[in-house]
C-alpha cells in the first residue's frame, strides 16, 4: 500500500497557496473588465457620448422634459391641440400682438420668420405689416399647424406668407437671408436651444433681430408654470453663447417681457 502521508501539503502552507490563486484570478478578472489604454493614442468610445451642451436630470418639475441648458430645464412642447388656447379671444387685451409688432420695427419689403408659428396668430399680423413686396416665413415642426396654416392662408387670399417645416435642431431658414425673427413663448421649448439658435443666427441678414415674447419669470404673479417662464438674465447668457447681443427690453405687456437680439458678426 503507497503511503502519501508525505505528499501531503502542510495546512499554512495551503492556505497561503489559496488565497494567492485568489488574488491572481481577481487581478485577471478586473484586467478584463478595464478598458484597453493605448499609448499615444486618445481611447476611441465604444458609442455616442452625450452632448456635453445637455444635462438630464431624474429630479426634475414635472411640465419639463428633465434636460438642462446652461441651468435651465426645458419645457414640454404645446401640441397641436392647443390651437384653440392659441386663438383664444381673450389672448388679445392678454398679449397686446399689436404692441409686439410695432415694438419690432418693421418695414415694407421685410423678410420675417415666425418661429413656431403655431395657428398663424402673429404669421398674419406680419404679413400685413411687411406688405405685398415683404415675405413671412411661418416655421413649425408640427404637420398640424403647418396645415392650418395653409388653410387660413388660402382662405384669406394671403399670398406673402410661406410655410416651412422645421426639425428640433433646425428651422430651415435660408442662411443670410432673414430681416428679423419673432419667437413668441416659443424659445423655452426647444429642445435643442443652442442648435436652433445658431442656424437662426446664421439666417440673419448683418445687424439681423430676433425678437423673443416671454412669460416673466422674475414675477411670480405670472400665473404661468415655471418652465414656460424666462428671465431676461437667462436669455441674455443663452443668446451670447451664439452670438446674438442683447439690444433692448421692453416691458409693456401686462405678463411678458419683450427682449430684442441683434446679430454682431
Amino acid at each position: 500500500m503507497t503511503d502519501f502521508n508525505h505528499r501531503r501539503i502542510p495546512f499554512p502552507l495551503a492556505m497561503i497557496l489559496i488565497i494567492a490563486a485568489a488574488f491572481a484570478l481577481a487581478g485577471q478578472l478586473q484586467s478584463a473588465n478595464a478598458a484597453p489604454v493605448f499609448l499615444g493614442a486618445q481611447p476611441q468610445a465604444s458609442s455616442p457620448q452625450p452632448d456635453a451642451r445637455y444635462e438630464v436630470r431624474a429630479v426634475h418639475d414635472p411640465n419639463g422634459t428633465g434636460r438642462f441648458y446652461m441651468g435651465r430645464e426645458i419645457a414640454e412642447v404645446m401640441g397641436a391641440g392647443g390651437i384653440t388656447w392659441l386663438d383664444r379671444p381673450e389672448r388679445e387685451d392678454q398679449e397686446q400682438p399689436e404692441e409686439v409688432i410695432d415694438a419690432m420695427g418693421l418695414h415694407g419689403g421685410d423678410v420675417v420668420a415666425d418661429l413656431g408659428a403655431g395657428s398663424g396668430y402673429f404669421t398674419f399680423r406680419l404679413a400685413a405689416k411687411v406688405g405685398s413686396t415683404g415675405k413671412v416665413l411661418a416655421v413649425d415642426i408640427q404637420d398640424e399647424m403647418l396645415e392650418t396654416l395653409r388653410q387660413r392662408a388660402a382662405a384669406n387670399g394671403i399670398t406673402n406668407v410661406e410655410e416651412l417645416k422645421g426639425s428640433e435642431t433646425d428651422p430651415h431658414l435660408p442662411a443670410g437671408g432673414v430681416d428679423l425673427v419673432l419667437m413668441v413663448d416659443v424659445y423655452h421649448e426647444l429642445a435643442y436651444p443652442s442648435e436652433v439658435m445658431t442656424r437662426v443666427r446664421d439666417a440673419l441678414k448683418p445687424r439681423g433681430r430676433v425678437v423673443f415674447v416671454e412669460y416673466r419669470k422674475e414675477d411670480p404673479r405670472v400665473p404661468i408654470k415655471e418652465v414656460h417662464k424666462m428671465s431676461v438674465e437667462q436669455l441674455t447668457k443663452e443668446m451670447k453663447a451664439v452670438g446674438l447681443a442683447r439690444v433692448k427690453t421692453l416691458e409693456t405687456l401686462p405678463s411678458q417681457h419683450i427682449v430684442i437680439f441683434e446679430k454682431r458678426n
